[in-house]
């Protein structure tokens, strides 16, 4: 007879999600993972697999939550700029909750070359982000609050580029004010 878990599969790969968004995949080691999520090694193969197949849940793990955030900041605005705008301030706000810029951008930049299968997870991850962006736009067209003179495909991917682009200076020496003028100019392209 299987023994039962002893530990909230969630919450211990929200723990490895965040040690990999903090130290990358290759400086995070199997031991680091074991006494950051406060179980067995043999209890995180049993369950995630290898460190591969537990960063490929953490980062799905990521988008899930990510993706419920932006949802519900989208959902509980009624402009059209002011949601596309929402978005841009939770990102820049969460370094109050989450470690300094954003797994997926860090996957794109230290595994996506060198892993086809990851290469493809980042690309569609952005890919779901500018199609949000995309359908926001298209929304603010019929509504009348946005032009139908934008171009909601170029518009799309270089918002997605600007949110790319402040998830990185996150992690740099920018200060919230220079960063909060960096969203602004982006988002006049809206106007």
């Amino acid at each position: 007879m299987a023994r039962s878990k002893e530990f909230d599969e969630k919450a211990v790969l929200r723990k490895a999600m965040e040690l990999f968004w903090e130290q990358g995949y290759e400086k995070t080691s199997m031991q680091d993972l074991v006494d950051h999520m406060g179980i067995h090694r043999r209890s995180i193969y049993d369950t995630f697999g290898d460190k591969r197949s537990l960063f490929l849940a953490s980062l799905n793990h990521y988008e899930e939550l990510i993706v419920n955030e932006m949802e519900s900041i989208i959902s509980s605005t009624s402009s059209i700029k002011q949601a596309i705008r929402n978005v841009f301030i939770f990102i820049l706000n969460s370094i109050e909750q989450y470690p300094r810029g954003c797994l997926t951008v860090n996957a794109a930049i230290e595994l996506s070359l060198l892993d086809k299968e990851i290469g493809r997870i980042v690309t569609k991850m952005f890919n779901r982000t500018e199609d949000m962006f995309n359908n926001l736009i298209k929304r603010g067209q019929t509504s009348g609050e946005l032009s139908k003179e934008i171009d909601s495909d170029n518009t799309s991917r270089f918002l997605h580029n600007n949110l790319v682009g402040i998830r990185v200076l996150i992690k740099t020496n920018y200060n919230k004010k220079e960063l909060e003028g960096i969203i602004t100019l982006a988002l006049s392209v809206l106007d």
